[in-house]
């Protein structure tokens, strides 16, 4: 049962550098997790699936991030909110804020040395993303997260001194991994310890201390509370967009659940800051879209990158995820809810095909709630790519793997149940959906 907990250290231990073997263990450990929940985790109460998961977030508390620094940045834009600044207006390495500065996050530069920066580049794009003197990454840029995340940022940084460092919010994070673990077990025990048990969750939660989980918690209680609740289900999923963008892509499975009302929850969140700085609120968005190759698709879709040029990669990117949104729109009203936001989400991550890793924490969450396990190949391989970061063909293929690895397991369930003619008994009463095993044998086909 600690699986989860035994590979999170392992990573722990040797990830200091980028080295394919963490990632394989990080690999090996999910697929063992996975392995043992099918086949044994049929008698599992709501108590041992919690009380695991919390112990499988020990581990990562007692080191320092490894996968990324954006915990650091995470710190700073809470600190720089609790001063009365905001983190849209300001980059971390700006003079005028240099009292905020401390040696965890600028151990190359105290409050009374200047770096020679004042106010926000003219193209921060073209920036470094380090600088030795912080930890901060891009720190000649101003933040990139939405508001929502912004406000738990802040929150957490009221409760933590400046010589915790990360600390505060890796323990809010694991905090969270195991809220969100609960609130599955309440749906299905077995299915949770996916999510609660996974060494990717341990990773990144109580480790890296990743915003996505904090995505994960609000799209997960949307999709439980969409039935009895589309209100305040509507809210979350705005509430999740305001945490990372990515979860806007799941309102064409909301369509009959007041979308409208999720893009107000939205929009709503972004005014505040938008009367403090007004078009400052974007941030490093635009220059990290430039950055990061969504603007000319050279870096993103490595799938279709190995069989199109850049030109034609994005054009087919966007026609896939538009053909995908109208696909997750025609079948919501017909199809339980937590499995179309599963399969909606996966596939845009498998077109977009994220640098970053701890963007599928939310898709794991998904997984565990809609009971297709085989869609944690995903983030799997993206940890894969990320450790051959800059051989892109190399990439491609491990993404390609996932997607042919999603589309076997589907297969062979739509296989299985055509012949067999199984149904199955209703969903928890409280997800308001019937559960697949009890429905018609078209809940198999590809999708």
């Amino acid at each position: 049962m600690a699986l989860a907990a035994v590979a999170s250290a392992a990573v722990v231990v040797g990830a200091a550098a980028r080295q394919w073997w963490p990632d394989v263990v990080l690999v090996v450990g999910s697929v063992v997790v996975g392995l043992l929940v099918w086949r044994f985790g049929r008698g599992l109460g709501v108590g041992i699936v919690v009380v695991v998961a919390g112990l499988c977030q020990v581990p990562g508390l007692t080191q320092a991030p490894i996968t990324s620094t954006d915990a650091y940045r995470y710190v700073w834009d809470g600190r720089v909110q609790l001063s009365g600044h905001s983190p849209y207006g300001y980059v971390p390495l700006d003079d005028s804020l240099a009292r905020l500065r401390d040696p965890v996050l600028f151990p190359g530069l105290a409050p009374d040395q200047r770096s020679g920066v004042t106010g926000i580049p003219d193209d921060p794009a073209q920036l470094p993303v380090d600088d030795v003197r912080t930890r901060i990454n891009r720190p000649g840029v101003p933040t990139i997260y939405p508001p929502v995340a912004e406000a738990y940022f802040t929150v957490v940084a009221l409760f933590t001194p400046w010589s915790a460092g990360t600390l505060g919010l890796q323990i809010a994070a694991g905090l969270i991994a195991i809220a969100l673990t609960w609130l599955l077990a309440v749906q299905n025990p077995r299915w949770a310890a996916l999510w609660g048990w996974s060494p990717i969750v341990a990773l990144e939660a109580s480790n890296a201390a990743h915003v996505d989980v904090l995505a994960a918690l609000f799209i997960t209680a949307a999709v439980v509370t969409t039935a009895r609740r589309p209100k305040l289900a509507a809210v979350l999923l705005g509430a999740a967009g305001g945490v990372k963008l990515l979860p806007l892509l799941l309102l064409p499975a909301f369509r009959h659940r007041r979308p409208v009302v999720a893009l107000g929850t939205f929009i709503a969140s972004y005014l505040p800051h938008v009367l403090a700085v007004g078009t400052l609120v974007l941030g490093f968005l635009p220059g990290y879209l430039n950055q990061e190759g969504f603007e000319d698709g050279s870096s993103r879709s490595a799938i279709l990158a190995l069989l199109l040029p850049p030109e034609a990669r994005q054009l087919v990117a966007a026609i896939l995820a538009l053909a995908l949104a109208a696909l997750a729109f025609h079948r919501a009203r017909r199809d339980p809810i937590a499995l179309t936001c599963c399969w909606l989400y996966g596939a845009a991550l498998l077109i977009a095909t994220p640098t970053y890793p701890w963007y599928g924490l939310p898709l794991i969450a998904l997984a565990a709630l809609a009971s297709r396990p085989e869609w944690i190949a995903v983030p799997l391989a993206s940890y894969l790519a990320y450790a051959s970061f800059g051989h892109d063909t190399r990439q491609g293929l491990i993404h390609l793997t996932a997607a042919l690895t999603v589309a076997g397991a589907l297969t062979i369930r739509h296989q299985l149940v055509a012949k067999s003619g199984l149904t199955a008994p209703p969903l928890p009463a409280n997800t308001g959906e019937r559960d697949e095993t009890h429905r018609p044998s078209n809940l198999g086909r590809l999708r």
